[in-house]
């Protein structure tokens, strides 16, 4: 129970108020007034709001509280994105991604609060490269590249921002059915009525992402390459797959890489033959067209899936995770 509804309740009962007065004030079920009556769920971030439509159907509006076009992790919360908060009947978020997020969470939410980093088990960040032993091939896969290893300027501020976990967890389809299974307990409960339409949007929605999981585990398997050089550290879930990921920037979208970092990734371009350098679709390019350029290869986009763009309008989760397998493929040679 939230503190504001405990809250709600002693007041309650030490101001002996009556019990129609109580009802207004914590609910009729003993939720929060003040949201009890929304139809709205907001979400934090695009593959939050994605999952969240899936499983709510037509009984909730879901509200995005990162514009298109975006970057998540730079959101600040304005007038409307504080009263959709305040609001909405639930809010999806997760901890550690968003700071003012985070703070708006414990300080304004209305309605409930589900912090997914409660729901799925989100890696730390320094275990990424071990892989997870979750998919086949990582034995043959899993080779050396500790003499790799690169430290980027500014890492210990930015994990300690992001907290010990990678919050990237979208990148694994597994863990958004697991989210979508949470979102259809959470909206049951809200609106019990409809709790089998709940449950059966987040059955339909676990089918899909499964397939989508099996497609990445036999796409990726046997390629010429398992090394990938993306911008930030945002793919670190794909490495279930048994692939390698190293980032110029590290956990930061938009952080400085030292010249150390770029020429170890020069290096490691050279060593392992890695053909592309992906850039992303929220952030400038121009860091990882340098380094592509000074190593002699090509760049592509591999999105975060953190939000749309004008680009990427009519796109969905899983057609932009396809088009990243796509772009997986050719790269690493599968």
């Amino acid at each position: 129970m939230g503190s504001r509804r405990v809250l709600a309740t002693a007041v309650c009962a030490a101001s002996a108020i009556t019990l129609s007065g109580c009802a207004a004030l914590t609910g009729e079920d003993g939720s929060n007034g003040a949201a009890s009556d929304s139809r709205t769920v907001a979400a934090a971030l695009y593959p939050l709001a994605y999952v969240t439509g899936r499983v709510a159907g037509d009984a909730f509006d879901v509200e995005n509280l990162t514009s298109p076009g975006g970057e998540p992790h730079d959101l600040e919360l304005g007038v409307r994105e504080t009263a959709l908060v305040s609001d909405s009947a639930l809010l999806v978020y997760v901890d550690s991604l968003q700071p003012a997020l985070d703070a708006a969470a414990e300080e304004n939410a209305g309605g409930e609060v589900l912090d997914v980093a409660t729901v799925v088990d989100l890696l730390p960040f320094e275990e990424e490269h071990a892989h997870e032993g979750e998919g086949e091939g990582e034995d043959e896969h899993d080779h050396d590249h500790g003499e790799h290893e690169h430290a980027h300027e500014g890492d210990d501020e930015h994990a300690h921002d992001h907290g010990e976990h990678d919050p990237h967890f979208w990148q694994d389809p597994i863990r958004m059915a697991e989210v979508g299974d949470a979102i259809a307990d959470r909206l049951a409960e809200i609106d019990p009525g409809e709790a089998d339409t709940f449950a059966a949007n987040a059955e339909e929605l676990r089918a899909d992402l499964e397939a989508l999981d099996e497609e990445y585990a036999t796409g990726l398997a046997g390629c010429e390459r398992d090394t990938v050089v993306t911008n930030h550290d945002a793919f670190g879930y794909l490495e279930k797959y048994g692939l390698h990921l190293e980032s110029i920037a590290g956990i930061s979208p938009d952080a400085e890489p030292s010249p150390a970092t770029l020429a170890d990734l020069q290096d490691l371009i050279r060593q392992d033959g890695i053909t592309t350098v992906f850039s992303e679709s929220l952030v400038s390019p121009k860091t990882a067209e340098v380094l592509a350029d000074d190593a002699g290869v090509r760049t592509d986009v591999l999105d975060t899936v953190e939000g749309l763009t004008d680009e990427t309008a009519d796109e969905d989760y899983l057609s932009l995770m396809r088009t990243n397998l796509t772009a997986l493929q050719e790269a690493n040679g599968c």
